[in-house]
């Protein structure tokens, strides 16, 4: 994890000002949904006075509040006592700067004892007035998304895992790729499968404790970081769910899916994807129409045979995001997702990931057979 030696996970207050739902504060929301007993409350005066429950549809009665002193008022969630709490920045804007705006509140918090958690491109520790107020209040500065120094190039030495390699990938960014790993994670383990999750992104990092944030990569070294973080994860695993980023359709973002594809050598993968969303998420995108997912499902699956033959890597099941549609709505879209492609689909949050981890079982006991049962 990015975090400096025998550092705890504390109580986090989340700043999520002005951008507090579940697309705009992905970080803040999954915090929430995986780390409740840890979250105190949120700090969004344009949502100020509600619930998390309001405002997100999960997260019980964890409070919106408006100023950091606000926060400051509320006890901690936590029945244990002497945890430490620390502000964590629950934004992930595109490019991943720190707000101007956000500055400010940042400094009051560290000068009153809190540490600060981020996960953004722009690193707090690297930052002169934080790093000088920090010191000061003697409390830790933490960047999750800081990659480690050491990250080699990949030379497919994953392939050569015994453990089965699942890769999450998406028809676009911010479509619950690190959702679905972690639900398939929780359902097989629940099953008595022996399933690791390898985390890639600053919020998996976050509720795992382990991984790298291949989007702070350079470029020649993305499938490393990912062939390093998937055999780590296979050490004493039946199967890795490997996190995974961006699309191969996004124009910003499509090197680091490719990286992640070509580093975990995944033998089969989820493809993740909103019903309600016709092209790329965001203004300066929304130019790239999202094709049919039978297409999708080919770009994937033609990608991975540039490195591993042609039927050896495939797209297994098809997960949806559906939050913002009505539930027979996206019943429906499921239905025609899955008559289009031949392939189960679900929503994992709403309808379950059942259907997915049976997927996966089945594609590993075919891939074990085929290699004498060891998996290739």
């Amino acid at each position: 994890m990015n975090t400096p030696a025998g550092l705890s996970r504390p109580v986090f207050i989340i700043l999520a000002e002005g951008e507090f739902d579940n697309e705009t504060s992905k970080t803040a929301a999954s915090a929430i949904r995986y780390l409740p007993d840890r979250v105190q409350c949120v700090i969004d005066s344009t949502q100020a006075g509600r619930t998390s429950q309001q405002v997100l549809g999960f997260g019980g009665d964890i409070p919106v509040v408006a100023t950091l002193e606000e926060a400051l008022e509320h006890g901690e969630r936590s029945a244990s006592g002497g945890i430490s709490r620390a502000i964590l920045i629950g934004i992930a804007p595109q490019g991943g700067a720190l707000p101007a705006e956000a500055r400010a509140l940042l400094l009051r918090a560290i000068d009153v004892g809190l540490s600060v958690w981020g996960g953004l491109h722009t690193f707090l520790s690297d930052d002169p007035e934080f790093s000088a107020h920090a010191n000061q209040a003697g409390v830790a500065l933490v960047d999750l998304r800081r990659p480690p120094p050491d990250i080699p190039v990949a030379t497919g030495r994953a392939a050569a895992s015994s453990a089965f390699r699942v890769l999450t990938v998406g028809t676009d960014c911010n479509v619950g790729k690190m959702t679905v790993s972690l639900e398939l994670r929780r359902l097989l383990r629940e099953r008595g499968v022996a399933a690791n999750f390898a985390g890639t992104g600053q919020t998996g990092i976050l509720i795992d404790g382990h991984g790298i944030a291949v989007d702070a990569v350079v470029s020649d070294f993305v499938a490393g970081a990912a062939e390093r973080l998937t055999l780590d994860a296979a050490e004493g695993a039946d199967i890795v769910l490997v996190e995974g980023q961006g699309s191969l359709l996004h124009p910003g973002y499509s090197p680091v899916t490719l990286g992640l594809l070509h580093g975990a050598m995944p033998q089969a993968m989820i493809l993740c994807w909103m019903p309600g969303r016709p092209s790329i998420y965001g203004g300066n995108y929304d130019w790239v129409t999202i094709p049919p997912l039978d297409q999708v499902v080919r770009m994937y699956e033609e990608a991975m045979s540039w490195v591993i033959p042609p039927f050896r890597s495939r797209v297994v099941g098809l997960a949806a995001n559906t939050y913002d549609m009505p539930e027979e709505e996206a019943r429906r879209a499921l239905e025609a997702a899955s008559e289009l492609t031949g392939l189960p689909a679900t929503d994992p949050i709403r309808f379950g990931a059942e259907p997915l981890a049976d997927a996966v079982l089945a594609e590993s006991a075919v891939v074990a057979a085929a290699a004498g049962g060891v998996h290739k």
